[in-house]
């Protein structure tokens, strides 16, 4: 079993910056893909972002240039740094553990963060 727990969202401004960590415990293997979603009330959750066990990510256009995922393998942590942060980021963001092996989906309890115009 896998458990994940985010940590670092709250209230800023726009043009503001925050950062987003998430530490995976269990059993945890160095090449399960760890990865950011976000859902904004009334909407349908979507991708943030992805980091592979080799550092290879991926990106959600609306947050290309502005947000920078990575991760500490030795620490099973995952980090989003979010700057020039937009009203429309406003959302609860939910820390993914993906094991391609078995298939399995863990997810965090969310953090929400809130951009204020």
């Amino acid at each position: 079993q896998v458990q994940v727990v985010e940590s670092g969202g709250g209230l800023v401004q726009a043009g503001g910056s925050l950062r987003l960590s998430c530490a995976a415990s269990g059993r945890i293997f160095s090449i399960y893909v760890m990865g950011w979603y976000r859902q904004a009330p009334g909407k349908q959750r979507e991708l943030v972002a992805t980091i592979t066990s080799s550092d290879s990510t991926n990106y959600a256009d609306s947050v290309k240039g502005r947000f920078h995922i990575s991760r500490d393998n030795a620490k099973n942590t995952v980090y989003l740094q979010m700057n020039s942060l937009k009203p429309e980021d406003t959302a609860v963001y939910c820390c993914n553990v993906y094991d391609p092996l078995g298939a399995i989906d863990y997810w965090g309890q969310g953090t929400q963060v809130t951009v204020s115009s």
